[in-house]
């Protein structure tokens, strides 16, 4: 028999589970771990290098002009990467910080935290992927500001785990130590370490043991898994996010800081779960869920021609099961583009940057109510 050898912890949560590194799982599923390794949830928290931070240091297109009178420029040293806050025509330095993390796939953009001993502070300049550009941070005047603390609720949807210190929900300390970064294989499946230990001493088993097997769910309780983080504002009832296990009730931890009912309060930016319950293509399903058009270990964003085949899939256009009443030539002209058309792209009403030489612009965020739009719907 094949002994064990125990694996050491990257983290340990508060409860008692160990963590693992997840490169651990590429011992038997190498390619959905390097998949989800190039997936927006896995990139949510990186460590700040050349790698992560996307946004340029080159001269000329390293500053961030806040004001005639202050700026932001952006600093690459041996020791790191660093944003320099300056004043004045002489561009006198007034502080420089450093950007630990990223915090952002870089899908939309990303922004920069700072570590100051256990604090963790928001930095000024963000990165705005569309524009090619740095940005004011989201809600940054445009003059030198405070750092902004970074509190529990900013990790909860961005981390696997983290050790909050506060002791209390808005404040800012963590354990440097005892973090997993970005979304990992343990958010979802749990606890791994009797699933690995089993595997490794019976390698000849194929069928997984001692892990949470999705199939096994409610339909609600796969949504659920979903609307932890992507259900808009939410407020506790009893417990927060880091408590929550897959397979768990959501309505047992939080429940919606809004009317579920009114549309009005549904955004695009992070409450893909509210629309799309609020879909006739939901409604009329029973069956239908997140996973039945997203596989959440494949980088799948901008590849429409296989998002639209999953709406081919059930509606079956080619035997006339349901036609397309748009305009046929327009029609013809997107190659059959079920989403550019039912799921376009929308303004956030919550999500607003600040641009250089523009006002404050919505970012733009591809719906989840599936329907019938018109031009004027998507203002």
């Amino acid at each position: 028999m094949n002994e064990y050898v125990a694996i050491p912890p990257i983290a340990v949560h508060h409860n008692g589970m160990e963590f693992i590194d997840s490169k651990v799982c590429l011992e038997c599923h190498r390619q959905i771990v390097e998949d989800h390794y190039q997936t927006a949830h896995f990139k949510s928290f990186q460590i700040a290098n050349k790698n992560t931070i996307q946004g340029s240091f080159e001269e000329g297109k390293n500053r961030l002009e806040l004001n005639p009178e202050e700026s932001i420029k952006m600093v690459a040293k041996d020791s790191g990467f660093y944003q320099e806050a300056r004043i004045g025509e002489q561009h006198q330095l007034f502080y420089s910080a450093k950007m630990d993390i990223v915090i952002g796939s870089g899908t939309k953009g990303e922004s920069y935290l700072m570590w100051h001993q256990d604090q963790l502070f928001q930095l000024q300049a963000s990165y705005f992927t569309p524009t090619d550009s740095w940005i004011n941070s989201p809600g940054a005047p445009k003059k030198i500001a405070p750092a902004r603390p970074v509190i529990e609720r900013c990790l909860e949807c961005h981390t696997t785990y983290a050790q909050n210190l506060s002791g209390i929900k808005k404040g800012n300390r963590f354990r440097k130590t005892n973090i997993v970064y970005g979304i990992d294989c343990q958010r979802c499946h749990g606890d791994v370490v009797a699933h690995v230990k089993h595997h490794r001493l019976n390698p000849d088993e194929k069928n997984g043991q001692n892990i949470i097997k999705y199939n096994d769910f409610t339909r609600q309780q796969r949504l659920d898994a979903c609307a932890l983080c992507h259900s808009g504002l939410r407020k506790e009832v009893t417990r927060n996010a880091f408590e929550f296990t897959v397979g768990d009730a959501l309505k047992n931890f939080s429940v919606p800081d809004y009317d579920e009912n009114s549309l009005n309060n549904l955004d695009v930016h992070g409450n893909q779960y509210g629309l799309l319950k609020a879909s006739k293509c939901f409604q009329k399903s029973e069956i239908m869920d997140c996973s039945s058009c997203h596989n959440p270990h494949k980088k799948e964003r901008g590849n429409l021609a296989m998002f639209n085949q999953k709406c081919v899939n059930c509606h079956d256009i080619a035997n006339n099961a349901i036609v397309c009443g748009g305009d046929q030539s327009k029609i013809k002209d997107m190659s059959n583009n079920c989403v550019q058309c039912h799921m376009p792209l929308v303004n956030s009403k919550t999500m607003k940057i600040q641009i250089p030489d523009n006002e404050e612009i919505a970012v733009q965020v591809r719906t989840h109510l599936i329907g019938i739009y018109n031009k004027q719907d998507l203002n």
